[in-house]
């Protein structure tokens, strides 16, 4: 696989204006930063801090007009290479009286901003992926060490926890769900919430809601109180959290076992 470009690393077109640079490193280190990711596992720090490297680097030449342009240079330099050794490639000996072909006519000017697109929205896709993995492999290692609850598998959630059974029922609290998202919003809660609850039935559900960013507070206030409104008397709790740093828009009648479990997880335990 080829290696990708400092535009293609900070999800940038070539014409991109300094402040567009400055825009995109600032949201990319975000979320690999060493110090964004120090609550997961060692194997997701080291990969995150080498994708720093990369980003920080990537910044370093894009952000300085000369160091730019030299770098510019360098990728028309690489291009003109492969076209020319395109060119100098042995042609294909035809009889004298044949025709040759005609070329086909260019491509669109659209198609390679719509490819270009494509990449990038392939690169974010695999960035989300990496932040969803590493979040559900650490919030799985922290409810295995709280111990009581065994894990399930739920359609439409990363992972998912009953109450371990016992002889006379079933142990204390809620059954746990819950879900990454790249964005937390009203409709992301407004799905998490029916299908947490459709699952749960008459049994009490604590749904975490992992949002990469979240939407405003009073929107998620907002959209948690009419879910409350439209399922009356269903034992359900939606908890939206962050990311980056495992904080949570607690309720006030949030179950005492997700508070531990995000209080574990705030702390790196």
């Amino acid at each position: 696989m080829a290696l990708k470009s400092y535009y293609e690393l900070l999800d940038l077109a070539p014409t991109a204006t300094i402040e567009e640079i400055k825009r995109a490193f600032r949201l990319q280190i975000a979320r690999y930063h060493p110090d964004k990711v120090q609550h997961l596992g060692k194997e997701f720090q080291d990969m995150a801090a080498e994708r720093a490297a990369e980003l920080t680097e990537a910044y370093r030449i894009l952000s300085d007009g000369g160091r730019r342009a030299e770098y510019d240079q360098s990728l028309s330099s690489a291009g003109a290479d492969s076209a020319a050794k395109a060119a100098s490639s042995p042609a294909v000996q035809r009889p004298a009286d044949v025709a040759a072909p005609v070329p086909p006519p260019p491509p669109p000017a659209a198609e390679p901003t719509a490819s270009k697109g494509a990449q990038f929205s392939q690169e974010r896709a695999t960035r989300d992926e990496f932040v969803r993995k590493a979040l559900i492999g650490r919030l799985r290692q922290t409810v295995e060490m709280m111990g009581g609850y065994d894990e399930t598998q739920v359609r439409t959630f990363d992972v998912a926890w009953l109450p371990k059974s016992k002889m006379f029922g079933r142990a204390k609290g809620p059954r746990l769900l819950a879900r990454y998202v790249a964005h937390a919003d009203g409709d992301a809660i407004a799905e998490a919430w029916t299908h947490g609850v459709k699952w749960a039935g008459s049994e009490e559900v604590c749904v975490l809601l992992i949002g990469s960013t979240l939407a405003s507070a009073g929107e998620l206030a907002r959209a948690i109180a009419d879910q409350r409104r439209k399922s009356r008397g269903a034992k359900a709790t939606l908890i939206p959290v962050d990311a980056r740093n495992w904080d949570a828009h607690l309720p006030t009648d949030a179950p005492e076992n997700a508070k531990t479990l995000l209080s574990r997880l705030r702390a790196g335990r």
